[in-house]
């Protein structure tokens, strides 16, 4: 059975939602128009995708499957797509993704110098996308930060950084050689508390009285820091990525007790590009 990429596109929309009014509008369809194609789906692959009444949609366990299936496979007809329409204008590029504080520029240099036919871009990308584009065909190859969900990936060990509180400027913390982790335990963390779960296991805002603070949704560096300047909370950030954003408003002290953040390259496991090869292998030299 031949699996219609437009009926899973369908899919992942309502199930990411759960709703078929808002699905069908971002879809710019009409929503029986969307309830046929789903239930087509569920007729070709012979289960019940949605529980539905008039209070709420919600996915089976055969949903749930799929749509932890279809994700990647919309990702890498996206990267398809992508790459031939790539070829059939007649360009020759390679993309090469990096995270914030990275500095890519010898690889990508040396890599042009090698193929002088050859147009190497560059793509920055966040916590939330540094995966994502590797999946979807934005870019080939991505310097990222662990951790990442490294299904479908390859994924190469670069470096490992250290990282380091920022701070406001004024911060009773500020000026310090170096803090522990525990030092932290009374402020508030700009970021998913995830992120740095040995804050998470010490802080004391989460047990606090009252009610709780809502969780950030900062996602840019530049954000965070704007937050930070103002007084806000702090943020713990790999050193390049702190250093990298130098401003006179905030500061930033090293963090004795917590692991370094890793830097690695990835790629899509089922390519066999011999360009991604040698671009990890100059990589590689560059970052040693």
């Amino acid at each position: 059975m031949d699996v219609d990429l437009r009926k899973l596109r369908y899919f992942v929309a309502v199930a990411e939602g759960l709703h078929f009014g808002r699905a069908a509008e971002a879809l710019h369809i009409a929503q029986p128009v969307l309830s046929r194609q789903i239930r087509a789906l569920e007729e070709e692959l012979k289960v019940q995708l949605f529980v539905r009444d008039r209070r709420a949609t919600e996915l089976t366990s055969a949903g749930e499957q799929l749509l932890a299936d279809a994700r990647p496979l919309l990702a890498s007809a996206e990267a398809l797509r992508r790459r031939v329409s790539r070829a059939a204008r007649g360009t020759d590029t390679f993309t090469v993704g990096f995270m914030p504080g990275l500095i890519v520029t010898p690889a990508v240099r040396a890599l042009r110098e090698r193929h002088p036919g050859l147009t190497v871009e560059v793509v920055r990308t966040t916590w939330d996308d540094q995966a994502e584009v590797i999946h979807d065909g934005r870019v080939d190859i991505g310097y990222v930060r662990l951790p990442i969900d490294r299904r479908g990936l390859r994924v190469r060990p670069l470096m490992d950084e250290p990282r380091v509180a920022v701070l406001p400027a004024g911060h009773r913390l500020a000026g310090k050689d170096m803090i522990g982790i525990a030092d932290l335990a009374d402020e508030h963390l700009l970021q998913n508390p995830d992120a740095v779960p040995e804050w998470r296991d010490i802080a004391t805002e989460p047990r606090g009285p009252g009610p709780r603070r809502p969780a950030p949704v900062f996602h840019a560096v530049e954000e965070k820091l704007e937050h930070v300047a103002a007084g806000h909370g702090v943020v713990i950030l790999p050193l390049s990525a702190a250093a990298f954003y130098t401003r006179p408003d905030v500061t930033y002290v090293p963090v004795s007790d917590i692991p370094p953040n890793q830097v690695c390259l990835a790629w899509d496991s089922s390519r066999r590009t011999p360009l991604i090869g040698e671009f990890a292998a100059i990589a590689a030299a560059t970052a040693a």
